[in-house]
């Protein structure tokens, strides 16, 4: 029933094409301008805090060390947030550089934010303006990886998340999205052992893959099919249609793109600019 009444726009790491990605300011600034779905990242410090972040290190794209001296692409991976404490990971500035791939984003300081707090930010906004709020919450995590740059296991990777969401959020209000099938199994079995709550939807992160293989891979079908938006064809979205599935194409940043996206029936839209779109969204202000 909920994705029924799902809205059209999610901003994808908040709100990144004018705000730090992934940060409190951009999450707040997104539901500012109307968005209802808010797209994030997660990943795990070395004392098992579920961190808000697109990948498992500090980007040298837009972090700054403790110090202020910006993060080299060579000290990348020296940052490997599994081996920092959450403590230490806040020190690191992710906002006051800016981001030179998106030149309207407005350089501030921010920092790498709990998940506990995203999702603390959406829901005092669902009290206070009686909007319904979703979180499209993924999964950052890649086989080679286990017990690297993550938990050794998807199940203790998945199990964090799931303890932090299920304080705070009703399930019916999270999708869960990997690229890893290996987790979307483990939550589809533990969501049919009960152990998860059924109402959550998973979604199957691809780049190519069409929905008749992703079915086929994942061994089950899952709510959401959401591909690279260039990748995605008319016939891609009726056979998801027809076999019980959403479609969530990624990332499409033009006005243009997600009209044409939304001609081709999709059910919503992955966007860095949800203020490229503003007749799909319901500003409070």
């Amino acid at each position: 029933m909920a994705m029924a009444q799902m809205p059209f726009i999610q901003g994808h790491r908040g709100f990144r094409g004018l705000y730090p990605e992934n940060t409190i300011p951009a999450f707040e600034h997104a539901l500012q301008a109307g968005v209802q779905v808010l797209e994030m990242d997660v990943c795990i410090s070395a004392d098992g805090q579920v961190v808000v972040s697109h990948e498992p290190y500090m980007n040298s794209l837009y972090s700054s060390k403790p110090d202020g001296q910006p993060v080299t692409k060579e000290e990348e991976k020296k940052f490997n947030l599994f081996q920092m404490t959450y403590e230490n990971i806040k020190q690191f500035d992710t906002g006051k550089r800016g981001n030179a791939s998106f030149p309207e984003q407005h350089a501030m300081a921010a920092h790498k934010p709990l998940l506990s707090e995203v999702l603390a930010l959406g829901e005092a906004f669902r009290k206070k303006y009686k909007q319904n709020i979703y979180y499209n919450i993924e999964i950052k995590s890649v086989e080679a990886e286990y017990g690297v740059s993550q938990p050794k296991t998807v199940e203790e990777f998945s199990e964090k998340v799931w303890a932090i969401i299920s304080k705070q959020v009703k399930p019916e209000f999270i999708i869960l999205q990997s690229f890893d099938f290996q987790v979307l199994k483990y939550w589809n079995k533990a969501m049919l052992e009960g152990k998860f709550p059924s109402q959550i939807m998973l979604s199957a992160l691809v780049s190519r893959k069409s929905p008749e293989n992703t079915i086929k891979d994942l061994g089950f079908t899952p709510a959401i099919y959401s591909p690279n938006y260039q990748a995605l064809s008319s016939e891609f979205v009726v056979y998801s249609h027809k076999n019980g599935m959403k479609v969530v194409p990624w990332t499409a940043n033009e006005a243009e793109a997600i009209a044409h996206l939304a001609e081709m029936g999709v059910d919503a839209v992955i966007t860095d600019y949800p203020n490229r779109v503003p007749q799909y969204l319901k500003p409070v202000h």
